[in-house]
């Protein structure tokens, strides 16, 4: 899907709302927004077809360094780390203090679900197949998006509450070991480190759709996770468990998503090629436009 196709782009057709009040063009919007929602997640948990997933033993390879780097760092760093990072500058910690920020996420979530609530408003039957196609493949990439941010940011924001494990210098001093199982205490939500899990997971799932970003997005990881550190809000362990949690999460959505077919290839997980830019703008202007002509 490399070439813009003429049916999309010489379709003589009126803009949404042309011709028509606004209370039919907002109740076709919304008839659009409930039907391909409801599609979609019928996409996601219908039963996956008999096929056989790829291996990944470097994802096994990965998980079991950074489980044994995180209990190493318990040990080892995480008393040095934090004592660095009390004496660091001030225009240090302030600089970090503004970067950290980056790693929430709503910077993902929000645009992400923005996309997917236009994508599902203003695809209709009224296109071609084709452009339905185009705009389903664009919805199924931010859809992954969405869920691999999301669903490890769930785990780690109830499992902190759970595990327990005291933020740095709660109570006034370092103690890396210090636990309050089942707190449920901002105070006692250390491990894993939610930023950390949020930008590692952006960080494979946009890498693994779109891999010459690659370099980018892991940069980006690994300035959120030291940041976490030169803020005084975790332990370096911390940010190293939030990456496991990410690692995992993003693997096990990306093989689900493969196994049915949507983004990636099931024999090597691979991102499957997406729709080129020509295609996309021409079949978002039909969407656009489809309203208007199906009313004349």
């Amino acid at each position: 899907m490399n070439a813009p196709n003429p049916r999309l782009e010489n379709m003589n057709v009126t803009p949404v709302g042309d011709g028509m009040g606004l209370q039919a063009a907002v109740q076709w919007l919304a008839r659009n927004l409930a039907t391909n929602t409801a599609l979609w997640c019928r996409a996601l948990v219908r039963p996956a077809p008999s096929i056989t997933i790829g291996r990944s033993p470097g994802t096994i390879v990965w998980s079991v360094a950074l489980i044994v780097a995180a209990i190493g760092a318990m040990f080892l760093l995480d008393t040095a780390a934090l004592d660095w990072a009390r004496r660091e500058p001030h225009w240090f910690r302030a600089a970090f203090e503004k970067l950290t920020d980056l790693g929430l996420s709503g910077w993902f979530l929000f645009p992400c679900g923005f996309i997917l609530l236009f994508l599902a408003a203003v695809t209709s039957n009224k296109v071609t197949r084709l452009a339905q196609g185009v705009l389903a493949a664009l919805a199924a990439r931010f859809g992954f998006l969405f869920l691999a941010v999301a669903l490890p940011g769930l785990f780690v924001s109830i499992a902190k509450r759970l595990i327990g494990r005291a933020r740095p210098y709660v109570g006034g001093h370092e103690d890396p070991f210090a636990y309050v199982l089942f707190g449920w205490r901002p105070e006692f939500a250390s491990m894993p480190s939610g930023h950390a899990t949020t930008a590692v997971a952006a960080a494979i799932a946009i890498g693994a759709m779109w891999p010459r970003t690659r370099i980018v997005m892991w940069f980006y990881a690994a300035v959120i996770m030291v940041s976490r550190v030169a803020v005084l809000a975790h332990h370096p362990s911390d940010v190293i468990a939030g990456a496991l949690v990410a690692l995992l999460g993003t693997h096990l959505l990306r093989r689900w998503f493969a196994a049915r077919r949507l983004v990636f290839c099931a024999v090597d997980l691979s991102a499957n090629p997406g729709p080129s830019w020509p295609r996309i703008k021409a079949a978002l202007r039909q969407a656009m436009s489809a309203r208007g002509m199906s009313a004349r």
